[in-house]
């Protein structure tokens, strides 16, 4: 090897020498988490839209999440709350609305009025948009009566084993989607809270992680609490069960959660943090 100038010699030295202390000291890169980009990219778009989700993917976020209810004519829309008051406008239950009515609602005026006229989309039109190589993220809202349909809409979709990951807080629903469909990977969310009287947590971990066992299940996806060591995470990992961990927007808290192993993050913020993790080291 040839050095064209003394500063070109002194930092090839300079970078040999970092690169031994590494070694020396056994450092070593730690692999970035999957990013999950919470109901699209929901920081700057409308929250489970179609602008949100391909602003998301445009973005290049390796997985988006998105929320689902059955409508009142059977079909699997995609929207988080309860009711359609906050975002739409109306005081009125999503189950109890037919697609049709669904789709007269605004869902993007209250982000922006540069979203006007967004529409609630169906399960399979956020399908048809998942990118090769990159993964959806479903969380079932509904009870179980919502599993017929959205195994049907996977049975029929092409690229269901590759691309879609079915996340419920219902441990009933999470375990039916499993049994029809084993090959595709099913995560139980779970929000571990701390008691106001003594100080416990729960629900219990050793429970939690045994029943995901139990019932055949990928793994657990859980809000982001002191509970949430290192520790646990190898144990989980023990089991053969990945973790997951939702919504985190602080960069110092995506890093903490990178260093203990964490699998993935889902976070409103998808290019930003993924970009702010790679800044801090």
């Amino acid at each position: 090897m040839v050095f064209r100038s003394w500063s070109a010699w002194l930092g090839a030295i300079v970078l040999i020498g970092v690169c031994q202390v590494g070694v020396a000291t056994g450092q070593k890169r730690v692999a970035m988490p999957e990013i999950v980009a919470h109901r699209g990219a929901s920081y700057d778009a409308p929250e489970n839209t179609l602008a949100s989700v391909n602003l998301a993917w445009k973005r290049k976020a390796p997985s988006v999440e998105i929320d689902v209810y059955l409508s009142r004519d059977k079909r699997v829309v995609v929207y988080h709350d309860k009711t359609t008051k906050r975002i739409g406008g109306r005081d009125r239950e999503v189950k109890d609305q037919t697609l049709e009515e669904l789709r007269q609602l605004d869902v993007g005026s209250w982000k922006s009025p540069r979203y006007k006229g967004e529409q609630v989309p169906t399960l399979e039109e956020v399908l048809e948009t998942v990118p090769a190589r990159s993964r959806l993220f479903i969380e079932i809202k509904a009870g179980v009566e919502i599993v017929p349909h959205v195994v049907e809409i996977l049975k029929q979709w092409r690229h269901t084993h590759k691309r879609a990951v079915v996340i419920a807080f219902s441990f009933d629903v999470a375990s039916s989607i499993k049994k029809v469909l084993p090959g595709i990977p099913v995560y139980w969310l779970v929000n571990f809270e701390k008691s106001k009287q003594d100080g416990s947590w729960g629900p219990e971990v050793d429970s939690v992680i045994r029943r995901t066992k139990e019932a055949g299940l990928d793994g657990l996806n859980t809000n982001y609490t002191p509970l949430l060591t290192r520790e646990l995470v190898a144990r989980v990992h023990a089991e053969g069960l990945g973790y997951y961990v939702w919504t985190v927007n602080d960069p110092a808290d995506a890093r903490t959660l990178r260093e203990i192993g964490i699998d993935g993050i889902t976070t409103d913020r998808p290019a930003w943090l993924r970009q702010q993790m790679r800044d801090g080291g």
